[in-house]
């Protein structure tokens, strides 16, 4: 028998918005709190928290790759990331939550590591705009490998109002870890990649 196909209005890899728009908002919500909460316990817990961030080609600041998105360098660090990660991580979760944690671990990990392997020496590296980069950089492309128009006509509204972003991805700009945002983006396009490969892979098995 042939693959089923699923119609297009109907098949989760090509969706626009959460299926569960209020459980999304919740998690994004949440999850933009936590980065509150972190940066109120840095400013009123004796000690620098920000030096659990990333200390590039360190092995005692490999650890950073995991805490590095969580910690901000200041208030205005965090709030100048905060509407980017609310907007970008709810429409990153149109193919469910359970994909957006995929997706999202991709994005942490993978642009993490390339900080610690580029990044800048005797520096910390903290903030969740590699995060932001890479769930914008994967609904950018995600289009794309879905063949789905409506996410592409989504990724050109994004790229329209956010193209200023795309300047943090070249090096030169003081005190911004443009290393981040590189990895952060070029993450985002592996996990686009990956959830395609996986969801053709389920289509072709299903009968």
């Amino acid at each position: 028998m042939l693959p089923a196909q699923p119609a297009p209005d109907t098949d989760p890899a090509k969706r626009v918005l959460p299926p569960n728009p209020k459980a999304a908002a919740i998690v994004a919500l949440g999850f933009t709190l936590l980065l509150y909460l972190v940066e109120l316990a840095d400013v009123l817990i004796p000690g620098d928290l920000d030096q659990g961030g990333i200390h590039s080609r360190e092995l005692s600041g490999l650890d950073g790759v995991l805490w590095a998105p969580l910690l901000h360098s200041g208030w205005s660090h965090l709030f100048s990331n905060t509407v980017p990660v609310l907007v970008f991580a709810f429409l990153a979760m149109a193919a469910g939550i359970g994909r957006w944690v995929v997706v999202t671990a991709i994005i942490w990990v993978v642009s993490g590591l390339g900080v610690w392997l580029v990044g800048p020496s005797n520096a910390v590296t903290v903030g969740a705009s590699g995060l932001a980069f890479g769930w914008l950089a994967f609904l950018l492309v995600r289009g794309i490998f879905n063949r789905s128009v409506a996410q592409i006509a989504v990724a050109v509204v994004l790229l329209a109002v956010w193209s200023g972003m795309l300047w943090g991805l070249l090096p030169g700009n003081t005190g911004i870890s443009w290393q981040g945002h590189l990895f952060g983006a070029l993450s985002g396009v592996l996990a686009a990649w990956v959830v395609a490969r996986s969801d053709k892979s389920r289509s072709g098995k299903a009968v």
